[in-house]
């Protein structure tokens, strides 16, 4: 009697290797500069004012690096994963991947998440950055949470935020529209296979308009700058933003990107828990919190103290939602909550995810 035919015996072993029939999220971390950057200390290199800054974003201060006091984006990176494992109660050596979300990578070559294992001591963790600009984050949960439910080893999965844009920008009145906006950042999460069904991801959505990437870029030479553009010299690695397109992209797609989650899950807004949000613009969130008629502790806001922090901005509001108890994580009887993860930003890029904790 024959037995089983070698590719039925892989498939086989290949089913056998599923890491879990759920997935969760375990523990949270996050980390900012040292220095603080105030709208006074924008007043005094560019013509601006703290009540039009608070008036048109909601940002009062934001963090910038100090690249003398050794920090970089690995090296916030790996503060705000050091803080996830010491919450999550796990020791570096248990993770078998570490997924960066970042624009801003310290080299082009290794990986940023490559010289976060190296810091924090995981040698046996699998590495790489994913780019997605501000919706980078929520793009790699999607993709973590996929990995970890498909063939393969993935048990234990950092997933990190981290961008360092500030050297990217011209803090003088050819860049006060944009330099207002952002500051710097790091956050991370450990997502752990379980063996309940519930828990994951209920509905997700990943989209992009490429025609749309001039609307936010950082040329580097002359042939980056889009058609119709003149070249200059002084805006050469120094972000470049069509403000006023941007928030009407913001303004349109954040509501719909909502809705379209809620709707491929049956629920509606009262049925989430928390809603996880890209801080872009105070006045955008405001506006999504009455549109779908949110308490405030449903939607939390920190772009008045942070600014804009690109992929480090969703899992900051994560980490800052553990921290104050607006959300429990691995304690019994606290399964169940529902957390909707959205984002959008340069690319054209926008995502959502919803998870059952």
């Amino acid at each position: 009697m024959s037995g089983p035919s070698p590719s039925a015996n892989s498939r086989a072993i290949a089913l056998s290797a599923r890491t879990s029939s759920g997935v969760t999220i375990v523990g949270t971390g996050s980390a900012l500069p040292s220095t603080i950057l105030t709208n006074a200390d924008l007043e005094k290199v560019m013509d601006t004012s703290d009540e039009w800054i608070v008036q048109r974003t909601g940002i009062r201060t934001r963090h910038k690096i100090d690249r003398a006091k050794g920090e970089f984006t690995a090296s916030l990176g790996a503060t705000a994963l050091r803080n996830a494992l010491d919450a999550a109660r796990i020791p570096a050596g248990d993770l078998d991947l570490i997924l960066c979300a970042t624009m801003t990578p310290d080299m082009g070559c290794p990986p940023t998440a490559s010289l976060i294992a190296n810091t924090i001591g995981a040698p046996s963790a699998s590495c790489f950055d994913l780019s997605g600009a501000c919706s980078g984050y929520v793009y790699a949960l999607n993709v973590a949470h996929e990995m970890m439910m498909g063939v393969g080893a993935y048990k234990t999965v950092a997933v990190i935020g981290a961008d360092c844009i500030t050297p990217l920008m011209d803090y003088s009145n050819n860049g006060r529209s944009t330099a207002i906006l952002f500051g710097d950042g790091a956050g991370a999460a450990i997502l752990r296979a379980t063996s309940n069904p519930n828990q994951g991801i209920l509905a997700h959505t990943i989209h992009g308009d490429g025609r749309g990437w001039k609307e936010i870029y950082i040329p580097h030479d002359n042939d980056d700058f889009p058609e119709g553009v003149e070249p200059d010299p002084a805006k050469l690695g120094h972000v470049q933003m069509n403000g006023a397109g941007v928030f009407k992209f913001a303004v349109g797609t954040f509501p719909g990107v909502i809705q379209e989650t809620l709707d491929k899950a049956g629920l509606t807004a009262a049925d989430v828990d928390m809603f996880v949000c890209h801080q872009s613009n105070a006045r955008i969130l405001t506006a999504a919190r009455e549109r779908f008629g949110l308490p405030e502790n449903k939607l939390f806001i920190n772009i008045d103290r942070v600014g804009n922090t690109l992929a480090a901005s969703v899992p900051l509001v994560l980490d800052e939602c553990v921290r104050n108890g607006r959300l429990t994580l691995g304690t019994p009887g606290t399964e169940g909550q529902k957390v909707l993860f959205v984002a959008f930003g340069g690319g054209l890029t926008w995502g959502s995810s919803l998870w059952q904790l």
